[in-house]
């Protein structure tokens, strides 16, 4: 199980006005980064909740989270 730790800042995958082209709220992107730290998987996206599901099933030791609002 991973742990959440709360972040005051993560770069931003989608800009604001794109959430206005997608009302269903489907629109997820990721940036995959690998380096000799190991790899980095950032996800943005309207719901939440699909980033979570997405990240949990890698099973990650941390999940970084920043509270929007």
């Amino acid at each position: 199980m991973s742990d959440y730790r709360f972040v005051s800042d993560l770069p931003d995958l989608i800009d604001p006005g794109e959430y206005d082209d997608d009302p269903s709220g489907r629109l997820v992107r990721l940036r995959i980064r690998a380096d000799e730290e190991g790899v980095e998987i950032l996800g943005d996206g309207a719901r939440a909740a699909a980033i979570e599901r997405l990240l949990e099933g890698l099973d990650p030791e941390e999940i970084e989270q920043m509270l929007c609002g």
